[in-house]
């Protein structure tokens, strides 16, 4: 008698237990949907009805994003396989933002991002890198094999700095200063961001002579959209030497100083032509 009343009181405890169980898997959906529900009241009487997550659905689709025309891809899409993949040998410890370095060399970063920017609607894209690069093609200097490289090197270096080939991935002007800031910091990047350089130098020398002159110069700026005045005086002023040429050596170097160096007094500050404000 006692065994069986033993027996019965364990077989109600478990069959609590299983009971409590169920009650509490089954009760989850129903408290879910009670966070998810918002009343309506007509009159005395009020009704709950269930809504749908729109801040969370809104917060995913924002996410699964990649790109925005308005605000360019996320921070963390932004720097992407070259950069992650690649051994970064900064600089310095501490990377400073763009916004950090001098008004001066902000100014010159935004004066490229404003000759980039082919199609003047505040934004790059690659099909503006691909315009600017057939400017220069369609000169006509450079020989077949030169200019298919240069294709090749304008695309690797779009990927490198701003990640997929994609319509919709657009580089800020503010993002162009920052990601600028980030090649210069980086001597691997810094070393293959401006491998472009030889092939405007190449495109321009419609001599084949090896120099640039004034008068090439022109077509230089002319490539980037500005007029020959602005090309006679800045020629006259980066030619320090005074013999009427640049050689490919200085045209690069030029080319490069104009990015590294806050110095205001350096000529390479001319080299893009006027400074935007």
């Amino acid at each position: 008698m006692a065994l069986s009343i033993v027996r019965l009181g364990l077989r109600s405890v478990i069959n609590f237990e299983r009971n409590a169980a169920i009650i509490s898997v089954t009760s989850v959906p129903k408290q879910f949907k009670f966070l998810h529900t918002k009343a309506i009241c007509t009159g005395n009487i009020c009704y709950l009805t269930e809504t749908r997550d729109l801040e969370g659905s809104e917060r995913n689709s924002s996410l699964r994003r990649n790109y925005s025309k308005q605000h360019g891809r996320p921070e963390e899409d932004r720097r992407k396989r070259s950069y992650s993949d690649s051994e970064s040998d900064s600089d310095s410890d501490t990377e400073c933002k763009g916004y950090d370095r001098s008004q001066f060399w902000r100014r010159k970063m935004r004066t490229v991002h404003n000759i980039l920017d082919v199609n003047k609607d505040g934004l790059i894209s690659f099909n503006d890198f691909q315009l600017f690069a057939e400017r220069f093609k369609a000169l006509g200097h450079l020989d077949e094999q030169h200019a298919k490289e240069f294709t090749s090197i304008i695309q690797k270096t779009w990927e490198t700095q701003w990640g997929e080939i994609d319509p919709y991935n657009f580089v800020t002007q503010e993002q162009y200063l920052e990601d600028m800031n980030h090649v210069l910091n980086d001597r691997t990047l810094k070393k293959r961001a401006f491998s472009w350089l030889p092939y405007l130098f190449k495109a321009v020398d419609k001599d084949k002579s090896g120099y640039i002159s004034v008068v090439e110069f022109k077509l230089f700026f002319k490539c980037l959209g500005l007029d020959n005045e602005h090309a006679a005086i800045a020629f006259a002023i980066i030619d320090t030497n005074g013999d009427g040429k640049l050689s490919l050596k200085e045209f690069v170097k030029l080319g490069k100083d104009f990015f590294f160096t806050e110095d205001e007094t350096r000529v390479s500050k001319m080299f893009w032509g006027p400074l935007i404000d």
